[in-house]
């Protein structure tokens, strides 16, 4: 019971960084990494369809994998489908990724937050409440920059990620904002490239990368749930979709110490 895996869900890449951070600090943990490629990009989809695949996805793969934590490492996935999957899950203890505007309106000095995140993110950030009516929201989705991590991050150069954030912190920046939450996970890969093109311009980044690895902590706390001390954890790496054996994603698994299991074969877990 106690040593089931910890399960992490996103379209692609994107929620690696939190897996790691878990990992990290919890590494007597197994972990499964799934990452829904047969679907990728989460954030142009409406409400309705990403609720319908991550439905299909917890029906066909919860009773396999068994996990005794499911994240959705994805803040698209988490606005769309979190109160959805708890419904219809509602055995399945669920932790969700949003957008860290809480700690960032907590730290603005002019009332103005940005946001950068996915399509449907934006469009949904002003009905989350995340920040007091003293705060003004100022979202940018950027479909472009998740698709440049995702496909092209691994061989960029640093000319090019200071390049492609810079582009993104001039535009908040002329819109006076002063705090920015990095609202997608995938965005985490250039956390250090932001950080920096924000130091210039006085802009605080913030990001709910510790917050989501607490959170587990609590849970496996909580329901007793701590993998036992001596036990050897397993990292898996799952993907869907027909390209799920391709090259890139093998020399991920690898950099990440993971076992690259393609779907079709989950039985073998």
């Amino acid at each position: 019971m106690r040593n089931r895996p910890v399960l992490f869900i996103d379209s692609g890449i994107g929620g690696i960084p939190y897996c790691r951070d878990f990992i990290k600090k919890n590494p007597q943990e197994s972990i499964c990494y799934l990452a829904d490629h047969e679907n990728f990009p989460y954030g142009p989809r409406k409400k309705e369809e990403l609720t319908s695949i991550l439905i299909t996805l917890m029906e066909n793969y919860l009773g396999k994998i068994e996990p005794k934590i499911v994240v959705l490492a994805c803040n698209t996935a988490t606005i769309a489908a979190l109160p959805s999957l708890r419904e219809k899950f509602p055995h399945v203890l669920f932790v969700g990724t949003v957008p860290a505007v809480k700690p960032a309106a907590i730290a603005c000095n002019n009332g103005k937050v940005g946001v950068l995140g996915t399509e449907r993110t934006i469009e949904e950030i002003h009905s989350l409440n995340l920040a007091d009516d003293q705060c003004e929201i100022y979202g940018i989705a950027a479909p472009e920059l998740v698709d440049f991590i995702e496909k092209h991050f691994d061989n960029s150069c640093e000319n090019e990620k200071q390049k492609i954030t810079k582009k993104y912190i001039n535009l908040f920046n002329e819109a006076n904002v002063d705090t920015l939450v990095l609202g997608c996970t995938h965005f985490l890969f250039l956390q250090e490239e932001f950080r920096k093109e924000a130091f210039h311009s006085s802009i605080k980044v913030f990001d709910s990368l510790a917050g989501i690895t607490k959170r587990i902590e609590y849970l496996l706390d909580k329901n007793d749930l701590r993998a036992d001390k001596n036990c050897q954890p397993e990292y898996r790496l799952l993907l869907t979709g027909d390209t799920a054996q391709n090259t890139t994603w093998k020399i991920r698994a690898q950099s990440l110490g993971f076992k690259l299991v393609p779907i079709s074969s989950i039985k073998e877990l």
